[in-house]
């Protein structure tokens, strides 16, 4: 479209187009036709600015990999507080221990996650991404038989729990059918080996001494029953 110019030019510029509409970065409205036309949502946004207060979880990880426990912090930003849109998202994730051998990769590892948190949008892809990082020298068992392939992989499960506690991520637990199940396969284990010679109780969890891995939820819970492995924390059978 043409301007007609009427009067003299004093000044000049160019035009950038981030400058042609400017966004408040807080504020995003939701899209015609979802019912909402007439609010200003706020949503996670990399330019939303830091309130001076932040509600946190701190979590104690204790690993055999260090005699010192590893504390990390995910504090969270409620957007939209007190209205019907209110809702809680990870903001930025602290890690802090006395063993100084890993400084420089966790502040480094805590720094991306924190900018990836402060990016919005779905962030839950970080568990699985962090749950596949292996340690060449090996993983450990975590109290309760759980295998952990790296100290990584448990900072990503740290990260899955609070996703679900704040209800990013919903919970996927065995249905009625499958805790009965389970529920009758352990009582039946237990039976069998109160009867016959019992033995000590594994330090690593509630599970048998000599349980093998489950390859499904990678708990130290298989056990043979009537010449199948069978899992007393999942239900896994390798007989179907």
């Amino acid at each position: 479209m043409s301007i007609k110019i009427e009067e003299p030019i004093v000044d000049y510029g160019i035009a950038s187009p981030e400058k042609e509409e400017e966004v408040t970065p807080a504020a995003v409205a939701e899209p015609e036709g979802s019912g909402y036309e007439a609010e200003n949502v706020i949503q996670m946004h990399e330019r939303l600015e830091r309130p001076e207060r932040l509600e946190g979880s701190t979590y104690k990880i204790a690993t055999p990999l260090s005699e010192h426990a590893i504390y990390l912090t995910i504090n969270d930003i409620v957007l939209n507080e007190g209205t019907r849109h209110e809702h809680r998202r990870p903001f930025e994730i602290f890690v802090n221990s006395k063993n100084m051998d890993h400084f420089q990769w966790i502040v480094a590892l805590t720094r991306i996650i924190s900018a990836v948190f402060r990016k919005g949008g779905d962030v839950t892809f970080l568990v699985e991404e962090l749950h596949s990082v292996f340690d060449p020298r090996g993983g450990y068992f975590k109290k309760g038989g759980k295998y952990m392939p790296s100290l990584v992989a448990e900072i990503g499960e740290v990260i899955d729990q609070h996703l679900r506690k704040i209800g990013m991520i919903q919970e996927a637990g065995l249905d009625e059918h499958q805790k009965a199940l389970v529920e009758a396969k352990r009582a039946e284990y237990e039976q069998r080996q109160a009867s016959g010679t019992e033995g000590s109780e594994d330090e690593e969890g509630d599970y048998p001494p000599g349980a093998e891995l489950c390859n499904k939820c990678h708990t130290k819970a298989m056990v043979l029953m009537d010449g199948c492995m069978t899992c007393l924390a999942c239900g896994e059978s390798k007989c179907g």
